[in-house]
């Protein structure tokens, strides 16, 4: 009996479609030994939910899911039809998968606990974020976190479990639905980025090891606020435009935060005299795109403190936000510091 060793250049019909999602979490699932599978399957569940929303997205013209629900969220936000869809979509997949415990949302108000008496891991989602731009055809996007519980498995779900800094994270990632679909996820071991090809309903790595550049031309802000920002942000505008560097601003954190991640920027939500404490919201926005931001070699911080060492007094909480290109950040928190100085007077 003859046998033929299989070679994979022996032909140049079929290019290589590359490496999945599955087989990519499988590989490294040896940075975990104490996770036993159960990270991995609930990275397969974020996975699966997200396409399911992609679908949904896809098709929300023709299927009148565009729009207004009716409601609004605790923020006070008009909620969409989508983040209504998106919510429970997330909600469904991982209750189902088991191995989350409870959920926190943007889009409720107290922490879901799932009855998973077995759930290692609490995550905090915002299911849908940028989702008014979806009846323009604008990008869009997931944000989720995911922590290990802190307290005993099958017991109630403590305060505790929820409120962590962000630096307690175990994996933190994001979903773009934009002119192709991605999901960039850490689990503190870089960070990686996988395209969806529709056709295999598969996401394939498509952006290994991703790093930020460390400075930029980028600066992602509303300048429509720009009479409430404070004076070291202004400083710090004004510099960009002597510099000539780009203003780029989608309205969308993912769409924003990919781009800058890729080609070098700085995005900014900062505190203004409108919104003292920030828009952003720590526990499912700003800390999960800081921990990523991080293992990429990029910067987040609040102005004045590292995201990630916020300790978290509320749910829902808000902060401002500046992330992005090391030097970019240095730079506009030297220029907050400088402006925020008292000014000594002469006393001579």
């Amino acid at each position: 009996m003859k046998i033929k060793h299989y070679c994979p250049d022996n032909s140049k019909l079929a290019y290589s479609v590359g490496v999945t999602l599955d087989r990519f979490i499988k590989i490294k699932q040896k940075d975990f030994p104490f996770a036993s599978g159960e990270l991995s399957q609930l990275l397969r569940d974020i996975a699966l939910a997200s396409k399911i929303v992609n679908r949904e997205i896809n098709r929300a013209g023709l299927a009148n899911i565009v729009g207004a629900f009716g409601n609004t969220n605790v923020q006070g936000e008009e909620q969409q039809k989508l983040d209504v869809i998106a919510n429970i979509r997330f909600t469904r997949a991982l209750t189902k998968g088991g191995e989350v415990c409870a959920v926190v949302s943007e889009e409720d108000d107290e922490v879901i606990d799932l009855q998973n008496k077995s759930g290692k891991y609490v995550v905090a989602i915002d299911p849908l974020d940028g989702s008014s731009n979806i009846d323009v055809n604008i990008s869009i996007g997931t944000i989720f976190s995911i922590y290990r519980r802190v307290t005993p498995i099958g017991s109630p779900i403590q305060p505790e479990d929820i409120m962590q800094p962000g630096n307690q994270q175990v994996a933190a990632g994001y979903v773009l639905y934009g002119s192709s679909t991605m999901l960039v996820y850490t689990t503190g071991h870089g960070v990686n980025g996988f395209t969806y090809e529709p056709s295999l309903g598969e996401f394939f790595l498509s952006h290994p090891d991703m790093y930020a550049p460390e400075n930029g031309k980028i600066y992602s802000i509303n300048e429509g606020t720009y009479r409430h920002f404070e004076p070291g942000l202004k400083a710090y505008i004004e510099s960009c435009k002597n510099k000539e560097f780009s203003a780029r601003y989608i309205g969308s954190l993912v769409a924003d935060f990919h781009r800058n991640l890729l080609k070098g920027g700085v995005y900014i939500y900062p505190a203004t005299d409108k919104v003292p404490k920030g828009k952003l919201r720590l526990l499912y926005e700003a800390n999960a795109l800081a921990f990523i931001a991080e293992q990429a070699g990029a910067k987040a911080t609040d102005g004045t403190q590292r995201i990630l060492d916020i300790i978290p007094s509320s749910l829902h909480q808000r902060t401002p936000l500046y992330i992005g290109s090391v030097k970019m950040v240095d730079e506009v928190e030297s220029l907050l510091r400088k402006h925020r100085e008292p000014v000594m007077e002469n006393t001579k």
